[in-house]
């Protein structure tokens, strides 16, 4: 590894008869040629003549895409009308991009340092064909940004938010080629820190031939048959195809997979030194075979394939392997080392793509340590004398051998004579993934539920086909390389087996789905009060997560001063019963899982704390020192303990229904619910309430009468111990236990209100409403049970809200409650869950693109239904759309519709939601103005952005405009 190496850690291509990589590679090493021969039936449905149908120079050959119409418009934010303006070339691109980055597990918003973006296409022949040349009159800078070349790369930077160099490439057949080249540069003088680089190629009439005309440069029967005798030219075909880019070093200690390296390049041009414009020059290929080597410090000696330009015709092939011989000789003489291939048998020539088709086989051929065959070569070119040359062509599919790092290079040369020469080397072994928890969550989204639950099958399916890859890194990939969307589901597993058997079944108990709305949810800290203990509760924690250990290990360090004894035995024997343990335990495991969900991003933007967790809680917002918290808690839970024995009960009464219940022994200790509140007391008296009581009766597991007259006695001796204390004004807001409302820095520096607090009953019904006028709040119950998280789902008030520790395991519920936070929309800080681990980012499933068609045909007019149609559930809109409320609103939506093409538009609906933007606002404003007869300011859909708020913006003119002609009367 050297200083300039680069990695290619991401691929993305569609080319014919390959929708994926994975594809590709299936049809390259099973020698498989994705050309298409067309029926006179088909090609007449696609638009030829039949005067050239009946020509016998007419091929009736291509290769070609699935269906290039196709387009997920929607996921990019485009309006229907908008996708069917815009080049495919420039869509196939932009989703390959994307999957791209997928493949290399890069979410393109959480970038640390600038993406470049380096890409080329061919001319736009949909343009020519489809009847939209003639909107250049009428709409000018519209139809040439959905059609130029120069929108390509630029499109990309902003549908992806990407902020380092953006360039479009144009050099013919070497354009992705030399976009690689520039992009490795780009990298190398420290433009960006990733980099994608291609280009694409879709021709228009897609599923249509060509004439052939003898010794020119296309073939004469649809096949081409590189380096061979028989050899009469190339064919042009449609593809496209994508990598990312990253320097060596960074992707490596980043734990990037990485699928090849990129040791050096090189680009020239072949000047006037040639007999034309379109031929080529020995001399300047060689030249820059020559300085790609020495760019990469490799003596060709140790390159074991070329993937050569191959076009299959009589002269270009014999110049290049003459170019190609020249080149290695300056260092070896050996003969017939170096295999020679290139992918045009298979593919046909892709135009601008056609140098990143050649280099994604190369890379993968490099990975695999195979070699795949070039196709229809029997027997040599008669110009070309392999005997007295480096090479010789691959005819069949080889195994790589050979000692030392597999070496290959690449080879792109462009009409007009742009040359480009890459050397690749296979990928260094990959650190050792190093160990992780045993259980793992699983994280997806998508934009709408059919995507993501075919997100979902594709993964289950990836998984089951590699049950031996690594769970946790495939988990750790999911999190931090996958931009986050709307609809979202978690899984939660210890093995490949489990996360299938979940992604399968989604089984509730391990697996989750939720629709998380726009904007950040703000958690909130439910801390629970003496009730919820149970033994061994953090000790699985304790062992498996350091923060929680840590944290409870300086809690149990205070503690054990003062209670002479050790809270990592007592939470495992029967001491924790007691109060004065139970206290103490209670706080420390609280303290700790905050500790511990604050160090995975889990920051609360409030806290309600259930007795004793108020005094948590207050620690947690910085009011007591650790140590001065230590001392209190460690002081109630005595004297509470010397106390006599007491009852708590939940009665089903309202706080006024309560209170012709208490007397001198009965007390009011906690309002719980609009009638559910707590009822304590000496136990003979509670008894026989209870058993009078003529509605719902719960007794509640403690030993004591907390927050009733038994607890008075202790009150004085707190409020010393608490005088002695620094209290601060808090720094994260709380909910007072006493007034149910947020408690006032006043209360919470006395040392009065603390003391007082032990015997006031506890307003959790006041504190859930408190609540409940946060902006999306999600309640976390940060301590053992799921006691807080029952009494706030019976408020009036609807709750999402999830415990900590629910059960056995302990670590499979705090992965699941941090997967529930991320449904619905609390931040996480995935990098941080990771830790110290040595984890890799590897390749998965990609985004399941839900493409609809989009295209005009040849008149102009646009395509009539999608093809395929639409699943119903992918649809955005719904039954309960607002629907116009008045004619200005009716009018408006239609013109938006006849500007976007989108349906079913409600009168909130957001003009720029609906995927438009500055280009189209003159059309919207123009047509408004005819419609309503008045002069709409073209800032009126900056300003007003919504149907309801534009069509008000409209109504307001006509009333200015009526109080105006009242006063000229």
């Amino acid at each position: 590894m050297t200083g300039a190496d680069l990695a290619i850690v991401g691929m993305a291509c569609r080319f014919p008869g390959a929708r994926d990589l994975g594809e590709y590679w299936h049809n390259l090493r099973s020698g498989v040629e994705s050309i298409s021969f067309f029926e006179e039936e088909e090609l007449r449905r696609n638009g030829v003549e039949q005067a050239l149908l009946d020509r016998p120079d007419y091929v009736r050959a291509a290769p070609v895409l699935d269906d290039p119409s196709l387009f997920d418009a929607e996921f990019f934010g485009y309006s229907p009308n908008e996708a069917a303006m815009i080049d495919p070339q420039q869509r196939i691109f932009l989703e390959c991009a994307w999957s791209a980055l997928d493949h290399a597990g890069q979410d393109p918003g959480a970038q640390p340092g600038p993406v470049g973006v380096y890409g080329g296409a061919a001319i736009n022949t949909y343009l020519l064909f489809s009847g939209l040349l003639s909107r250049f009159t009428g709409e000018y800078v519209r139809t040439l940004t959905a059609s130029d070349k120069d929108f390509l790369s630029t499109r990309v930077s902003y549908k992806l938010d990407l902020t380092g160099p953006s360039l479009t490439v144009q050099t013919a057949c070497s354009t992705s080629l030399v976009a690689v080249h520039l992009a490795a540069q780009s990298l190398h003088h420290g433009e960006c820190d990733l980099a994608l680089a291609g280009g694409v190629s879709v021709r228009v009439p897609h599923r249509a031939g060509y004439r052939y005309e003898r010794g020119g440069i296309l073939s004469g029967d649809g096949h081409c048959r590189p380096f061979d005798a028989d050899a009469d030219g190339t064919i042009f075909g449609s593809g496209a195809g994508v990598v990312v880019l990253k320097r060596l070093a960074e992707a490596v200690a980043d734990g990037d997979t990485v699928h090849a390296v990129l040791k050096g390049s090189a680009v020239n041009n072949d000047g006037a030194e040639k007999v034309s414009y379109a031929a080529p020059s020995v001399h300047r290929q060689a030249a820059a075979v020559v300085e790609a080597l020495a760019d990469a410090d490799v003596d060709p000696s140790t390159i074991g394939y070329v993937e050569a330009h191959g076009t299959g015709t009589r002269v270009g092939d014999p110049i290049e392997v003459e170019a190609l011989t020249r080149a290695y000789r300056e260092w070896t003489g050996d003969r017939g080392y170096c295999l020679l291939g290139s992918v045009k048998g298979n593919l046909g020539h892709l135009d601008a793509a056609a140098g990143v088709a050649g280099l994604i086989k190369t890379v993968l051929a490099l990975r695999e340590a195979e070699i795949p065959a070039s196709l229809h070569y029997t027997r040599a070119n008669p110009d070309i004398d392999f005997a007295a040359t480096p090479f010789s062509v691959c005819h069949a599919l080889t195994p790589w051998r050979g000692t030392g790092p597999r070496r290959a290079a690449v080879n792109a040369l462009g009409v007009g004579g742009t040359n480009a020469h890459l050397v690749l080397e296979q990928a260094p072994e990959p650190l050792p993934a190093g160990p992780s928890r045993p259980w793992q969550l699983l994280v997806l989204s998508a934009k709408t539920p059919s995507a993501l639950n075919t997100a979902t099958a594709a993964l289950a399916a990836d998984l089951a086909d590699r049950p031996d890859a690594g769970l946790a890194d495939a988990a750790h990939t999911l999190r931090v390389g996958r931009r986050p969307f709307r609809h979202r589901r978690v899984v939660v597993c210890t093995s490949a087996a489990e996360a299938v058997t979940g992604l399968h079944a989604l089984d509730a108990g391990r697996a989750w789905t939720g629709e998380c709305p726009e904007g950040t949810a703000n958690p909130v800290f439910l801390i629970p009060g003496q009730g919820a203990q149970r033994l061994r509760m953090g000790a699985e924690l304790s062992a498996s997560e350091p923060v929680f250990r840590a944290a409870f290990d300086r809690c149990a360090g205070l503690f054990a001063a003062e209670l002479g004894a050790d809270l990592r035995e007592i939470i495992g024997d029967e001491r924790l019963a007691s109060t004065e343990y139970t206290q103490p335990a209670l706080f420390s495991v609280s303290l700790a899982l905050a500790e511990l969900w604050r160090s995975w991003g889990v920051r609360p933007a409030a806290l309600l704390g259930h007795s004793i967790g108020e005094l948590t809680a207050a620690c947690l917002a910085g009011v007591f020192t650790l140590a001065d918290a230590v001392s209190v808690v460690a002081t109630r839970g005595r004297l509470t303990q010397g106390l006599p024995e007491g009852a708590m009960i939940e009665v089903g009464l309202t706080e006024a229904e309560c209170q012709s219940y208490l007397d001198d022994d009965i007390s009011l200790a906690g309002i719980n619910g609009p009638a559910r509140c707590v009822l304590a007391g000496p136990p003979a008296a509670i008894r026989e309430l209870g058993a009078r009581l003529k509605v719902s009766v719960h007794p509640l597991g403690v030993s004591r009468a907390f927050h009733s007259a038994m607890v008075e006695p202790a009150v004085a001796p707190l409020l010393e111990k608490l005088s002695a204390c620094t209290l601060r004004p808090p720094e994260i807001p709380f909910v007072s236990g006493v007034s149910g409302t947020w408690i006032t820095a006043d209360e919470a520096t006395s040392p009065e209100y603390w003391a007082a607090q032990l015997r006031r009953p506890v307003r959790l019904h006041d504190g859930f409403r408190t609540l409940g006028v946060l902006n999306r709040p999600v309640l976390l119950e940060v301590g053992p049970g799921h006691t807080l998280c029952g009494l706030a789902h019976r408020q009036p008030t609807t709750f999402t809200a999830l415990p900590s520790l629910s059960g056995e395991p302990e670590q499979a519920g705090m992965l699941a409650a941090l997967g529930r936070l991320w449904l619905s929309g609390v931040p996480v800080d995935w990098r941080a869950l990771a830790g110290d681990e040595k984890r890799r980012r590897v390749p998965l499933p990609g985004y399941p693109f839900e493409r609809r068609r989009h295209w005009y045909e040849p008149d102009g007019a646009a395509a009539a239904a999608p093809v395929p149609p639409p699943p119903e559930e992918t649809r955005e809109e719904t039954s309960d759309t607002e629907q116009a409320r008045t004619p200005t609103e009716a009018a408006v939506i239609g013109v938006w519709q006849a500007v976007l093409g989108v349906r079913g538009i409600g009168v909130r609906d957001n003009f720029y939601d609906l995927g438009g933007h500055s280009v189209l606002i003159p059309d919207v404003v123009a047509r408004l103005g005819a419609t309503f007869q008045l002069d709409l300011p073209v800032l009126s859909l900056v300003e007003a952005p919504t149907v309801a708020e534009l069509a008000e913006r409209i109504e307001d003119v006509f009333r200015i405009r009526s109080e105006l002609a009242r006063s000229w009367r």
